[in-house]
């Protein structure tokens, strides 16, 4: 394999499109993601707004979507693809099925993160006359903070790897030149220079979460 001004350009492309495909997916997976791990959290038994059934309900639901493997979740929402993108190829094709694919993935990582919260200072804030949106704004986000910005970390690579996957139907990105030319022209050198390239985005990604984290976490002042 010979690294030419023409692979050069094909690999820059599609590292741009892998990088694309996954912060606008987070974005929009958070932005789902977040109120949906708020509620699951604020709606159980022991909850600061208690409503069981509704709270089981959503977490089966959530359940449910986590279990579809990604690759038939890919091939499930083309219709849904279509109509909001207009085409089923490419990297913004991959966009709505990662998103769906990743917000419910992205309110366990959020419910996680905010079951670390002290029970002691909810309740002072109860006690205090806290109602149940300012414990969530003014106790809940802050006190989770570090452990939330570890979760995107997290979450962030996992849909990495989601949209790497997506190189199997067109989707653009590093997994698509890995599977033309490393899995479908036996070029296995451009299969370890894709993976290569994936594993130090991934790193760059963890450091930067991790960082992140350190730099919030007032425990460590």
């Amino acid at each position: 394999m010979i690294l030419d001004a023409t692979t050069l350009n094909m690999l820059k492309l599609g590292v741009w499109e892998t990088l694309y495909m996954t912060f606008t997916s987070s974005f929009f997976a958070y932005l789902f993601g977040i109120p949906l791990g708020i509620i699951l959290i604020a709606t159980d038994k022991d909850g600061i707004y208690p409503i069981p059934w509704f709270q089981r309900t959503l977490g089966i639901i959530i359940n449910l979507l986590r279990s579809v493997p990604f690759i038939i979740l890919l091939i499930m929402v083309i219709p849904i693809t279509k109509l909001v993108v207009g085409t089923t190829l490419g990297a913004s094709a991959v966009i709505p099925p990662l998103v769906i694919a990743s917000a419910p993935y992205v309110a366990r990582v959020v419910e996680s993160s905010f079951k670390e919260v002290d029970a002691g200072v909810i309740e002072a804030a109860k006690s205090m006359g806290a109602s149940p949106l300012q414990i969530i704004w003014k106790v809940l986000l802050p006190e989770a903070k570090p452990s939330l910005l570890v979760g995107a970390a997290l979450s962030v690579t996992t849909i990495l790897g989601y949209s790497a996957m997506s190189g199997f139907v067109g989707g653009g990105g590093l997994g698509d030149i890995a599977i033309k030319y490393g899995y479908y022209r036996y070029q296995t050198g451009m299969m370890f220079i894709t993976v290569a390239i994936l594993v130090i985005i991934v790193q760059i990604i963890q450091e930067a979460g991790m960082k992140l984290s350190r730099v919030s976490d007032k425990r460590i002042k």
